[in-house]
């Protein structure tokens, strides 16, 4: 019998959920590009004023917000294995995985103004 200490770390732990949270992710965005295509088959915007009335709508909004979450997350986690299988030195990783994750939530914070603005 294989014992595995609760104390280990490694990265060992991350597959099934990664995994989950990759294909969830996909899967929702995908949802919302298939809606958006239909919106814009329906309203068709041709001006800044028309796309502009287009995303008045506060439902297009949330639904933007959660694919742009989605597109995020799924791209930390692309990054975050990338780098935890490519780069060995613990401190360089961490360098970079600290820049990554500022930088997403930069850009969602960025999202959120672009949206509500």
């Amino acid at each position: 019998m294989v014992r595995r200490s609760r104390l280990a770390v490694t990265g060992a732990h991350y597959g099934a959920k990664d995994w989950l949270a990759q294909r969830v992710t996909a899967l929702l965005m995908t949802i919302y590009l298939i809606v958006l295509a239909g919106v814009l088959l329906i309203v068709a915007p041709q001006d800044y004023a028309g796309w502009k009335d287009l995303f008045q709508s506060q439902w297009l909004r949330i639904a933007t917000f959660v694919f742009f979450i989605c597109v995020f997350w799924h791209a930390w986690v692309g990054v975050r294995n990338v780098l935890m299988d490519y780069v060995h030195s613990m401190s360089i990783r961490l360098m970079m995985q600290i820049a990554v994750v500022t930088a997403l939530l930069f850009y969602l914070v960025w999202t959120a103004e672009i949206l509500w603005s």
